[in-house]
């Protein structure tokens, strides 16, 4: 069932799902649009919602509030009522989503979204509470700077409550706290609040909602999160939900009545991009037009020249002036936001890329730089994106701290757009004329870099959405082993204790090869680290895999039988040098993100006995240098002796001690965590065997091997621990020995000797290149 057929099942029941007692206390009635067809409530008679497709913006230039606020004040008020209300103000979470299977934060909610057994989950830190979360979509990026409403990068104020009867509240008294805020605190009548009924469908919940709408600008959504699994297949949760998520933005917005909502956002950064850009604009006629381009959506407007047309229409304006005198304004509000998107993103440790999530960075990085380039405006987005932390800092501190890794990060990605720009400039004249397709477009996009925009063709609908579809990648789901293990009890574990030799019973054999023990100290391929080998009684196991409870054991050859006791042996040596490496990948990704950056993140990793892997997200290739760095930092915390420590922490509590960057593997959906700390070094959510060890010095010496860039914003760092890393040392000293040797020179002569063998070998080269066209010449004549 999707959302339609859903609204039309709950129409069936409106006053069960939707009706509050605010409607029968003041008198609201339920009409339905004539226009859109909508079901709404209303104290007052009329015929259409305020939907801004429905109705325009008629606040502009007449707030219909007590007084303006600006982007900070519209925040405190906000939050002081609530907190006289009985709610906790909670601090935001990161822009980029690292605790569930999400690139961004796209809802204040997703901070509390969490899974547990395959289903969701909702965390409250406090209940009830209030966040003002910064959130990142990337759903409707050619509406920016189009409608006044749209962004990639905007405010979600979100009050929510868990209610099971006893604790937290429900529906009448989410709306009755939210009809307050806006008649008592903002001083809005009554008459000019419309909430419209819809419903709300997520991963494995859903529930009915009202949207608040006030002059054709929506404000909130109450969603009443009541149901959880599929439509069609579902049951009455035990705690039910309020997710009201309100637009900071837009509440900020309709305080001050500006033509558009960027203008009361933004402040002081787009009146000096306004400066700096030279726009003059005609003020009587874009506030007549801000009122009524609220129906201007990529996403939603089958065809946007004909909405565009309808506009001027009513404004009796020649289409073709009510564009030139728009475009500008709404390039430079597109610019304005985008680079505000990177400031929050990179700041919470993204980077541009071509991959995954960092593809979203990378398209309206991109669209803000084609923008500029397009009417040769004089800026840099590091430079825009230093007023927006100026700007922002009395309330996002954090900014100022990165601002430095932001602008270089920025400048970086700047520099290379340049690079390739005189050859797109070339592509897009031979298109100038054509009818380019979809496919074409798409194409152009991804090897050149070429927006719509710059070809001048209308961009067609959900074109961003598809060319960031086709970089998103899931992660391949860890273990290849699944079974139907019926009602066996689940595995003991016993491989996190130094238990190298022990005794079980068999439960289960499958296919004559797969073994269920009641018991196991064999470590599972688990987090990229390789699994434990040895035998269970003379078989011998070739792999270990977890398959939800259980641990299954693959045997070279089977010769057991279920219900038998058997001697079982894990291979001592080969385990510690996966714990060694294991152990050295969590260091060697602190000693890199000492040495680069706070952006830098685990990407993947891999743990096997001769050697291992980290991939880190990082811009571009690491210098000699940094390597260099990088080793020599890891080895001193080898040297330091810090503890390794391990500890079992319900995940809240754990989140709210050491942060989200104990997620470096990826979201873990379970209720409690095995955190792993490494002195005060790194701290991270983690299944592998570190507590074999209980100190950094056991690990021993770290060498890297090599680096290189695998794709863009990832680079692999091989390396060896331990005593493989002490075996790699002495084959090269071999290798060093024997090239002295040859060379006849001692060790530390090797590489002025090399050297000089190198410029010998060139000047030879250069003299045989010589004699070739000599006799070339020769044999021509002859």
């Amino acid at each position: 069932m999707n959302k339609e057929d859903l609204l039309k099942q709950f129409r069936k029941l409106p006053e069960k799902h939707w009706k509050v007692k605010l409607f029968d206390d003041l008198g609201f009635k339920r009409k339905q649009c004539k226009n859109c067809g909508k079901f709404f409530w209303t104290l007052i008679e009329q015929q259409i919602c305020n939907d801004s497709s429905c109705r325009a913006y008629d606040f502009i230039g007449n707030p219909p509030t007590k007084k303006p606020l600006d982007y900070f004040e519209t925040w405190k008020v906000i939050e002081k009522f609530f907190m006289e209300n009985g709610h906790t103000s909670l601090k935001r979470y990161p822009a980029i989503c690292r605790w569930f299977n999400l690139y961004f934060t796209i809802a204040g909610i997703v901070d509390f979204y969490r899974l547990v057994d395959g289903r969701l989950d909702f965390e409250l830190p406090a209940n009830p509470s209030i966040v003002n979360q910064i959130c990142l979509r990337f759903n409707d990026v050619p509406s920016v700077g189009l409608n006044s409403k749209s962004y990639t990068c905007f405010g979600m104020i979100n009050q929510q409550s868990l209610y099971d009867g006893k604790e937290g509240y429900w529906k009448d008294e989410c709306i009755e706290l939210d009809f307050k805020l806006l008649t008592k605190v903002f001083g809005i009548k009554p008459e000019e609040i419309v909430f419209i009924e819809d419903v709300w469908i997520g991963p494995s919940a859903f529930g009915p909602s009202l949207e608040y709408h006030v002059q054709g600008l929506e404000l909130g959504n109450a969603v009443f999160t009541q149901f959880e699994g599929v439509p069609g297949n579902y049951r009455e949760m035990e705690k039910k939900l309020i997710d009201m998520g309100s637009g900071w933005e837009r509440f900020c917005w309709i305080t001050q009545g500006t033509p558009t909502s960027y203008d009361s956002t933004f402040g002081p950064v787009i009146e000096k991009l306004k400066k700096v850009c030279e726009i003059e604009e005609d003020k009587d006629f874009f506030l007549r037009y801000a009122k009524l381009c609220g129906r201007l959506s990529v996403d939603e407007t089958q065809n946007l020249k004909i909405e565009r047309q309808k506009i001027a229409n009513q404004l009796e304006v020649p289409i073709e002036e009510v564009e030139k005198k728009v475009e500008r304004l709404e390039a430079l509000y597109a610019i304005a936001d985008h680079s505000r998107a990177l400031v929050f993103a990179i700041s919470d440790g993204a980077i541009p890329s071509n991959v995954a999530g960092g593809y979203n960075l990378r398209v309206i990085l991109r669209r803000a730089l084609s923008f500029i380039e397009k009417f040769k405006w004089n800026l840099k987005l590091e430079d825009i994106a230093l007023w927006h932390i100026d700007y922002l800092k009395k309330m996002f501190p954090e900014l100022v701290e990165r601002k430095e890794e932001i602008a270089n990060i920025l400048g970086v990605e700047e520099k290379r757009y340049k690079q390739t720009r005189e050859r797109a400039k070339r592509i897009v004249e031979s298109f100038e004329g054509r009818k380019v397709s979809e496919e074409e477009l798409i194409k152009l996009y991804d090897s050149e870099g070429i927006t719509p925009e710059e070809l001048g063709v209308e961009v067609p609908r959900n074109f961003y959405a598809k060319i960031t579809e086709k970089h998103m990648s899931e992660k391949p789901a860890e273990g290849k082993i699944t079974f139907d293990v019926g009602d066996l009890p689940k595995t003991e574990i016993l491989c996190y204790e130094p238990i190298y030799e022990f005794d079980a019973n068999v439960l289960k054999v499958f296919d004559d090869r797969f073994v269920v023990l009641g018991r196991s100290a064999f470590f599972p391929r688990s987090g990229g680290q390789e699994p434990d080998l040895g035998f269970i009684d003379n078989c011998e196991v070739v792999n270990v895999e977890k398959s939800g409870k259980f641990i299954i054991h693959e045997l070279k050859e089977c010769r057991l039988r279920e219900g038998q006791a058997v001697y079982c042996k894990v291979d001592k040596e080969r385990k510690l040098a996966l714990t060694r490496h294991h152990i050295a990948t969590h260091i060697i990704n602190a000693a890199s993100r000492e040495v680069i950056g706070p952006w830098v993140w685990q990407h993947s990793a891999f743990k096997d006995v001769d050697k291992a892997r980290l991939d880190i997200t990082h811009f571009e290739s690491l210098t000699e240098e940094q390597v260099e760095k990088i080793e020599k930092l890891a080895n001193d915390i080898i040297e330091k002796d810090l503890p390794i420590r391990v500890e079992i922490l319900p995940r809240g509590e754990a989140e709210r001690k050491y942060g989200f960057k104990i997620y470096q593997g990826g979201a873990i959906p379970e209720k409690s965590l095995r955190i792993v700390s490494i002195g005060d070094k790194d701290v991270e959510a983690c299944s592998g065997t570190h507590s074999l060890l209980s100190s950094t010095k056991e690990v021993g010496y770290i060498s890297i091997l090599r680096t290189k860039r695998i794709q863009d914003g990832a680079v692999r760092i091989e390396f060896v621990a331990g005593d493989v890393a002490l075996n790699d040392l002495k084959e090269k000293e071999k290798i060093l020995e024997e090239v002295a040797r040859r060379l006849k020179v001692r060790e530390e002569e090797v590489p002025k000797a090399v050297e000089q063998l190198f410029d010998e070998w060139k000047k030879k080269r250069k003299e045989l290149k010589k004699r070739r066209k000599w006799s070339q010449k020769a044999n021509g004549k002859n």
